[in-house]
């Protein structure tokens, strides 16, 4: 992994005190929507992690086809996340 190992742990180290609220307000039956905004985390998580991979991996590519198989990857991702 290309990204700053140190400032995603302590993203995710954060996320997982969220994730533990996040339960608490399940378990609380808090409303819907208030339970449904709480992912934003774990999506500055994924997109420190993806920067990192076009900073890296993409600018890094040793050729052509390797760039574009490492921005194919970057765009599945994108479309899993949408």
């Amino acid at each position: 992994m290309q990204a700053d190992q140190k400032t995603v742990l302590r993203l995710l180290k954060t996320a997982r005190g969220q994730l533990d609220g996040i339960i608490k307000m399940v378990e609380e039956d808090r409303y819907c929507m208030d339970i449904s905004q709480q992912d934003a985390m774990l999506r500055r998580v994924n997109k420190e992690i993806l920067a990192a991979h076009l900073k890296h991996c993409v600018e890094h590519a040793k050729d052509e086809a390797e760039r574009a198989e490492k921005i194919d990857e970057l765009v599945s991702a994108l479309g899993k996340m949408l």
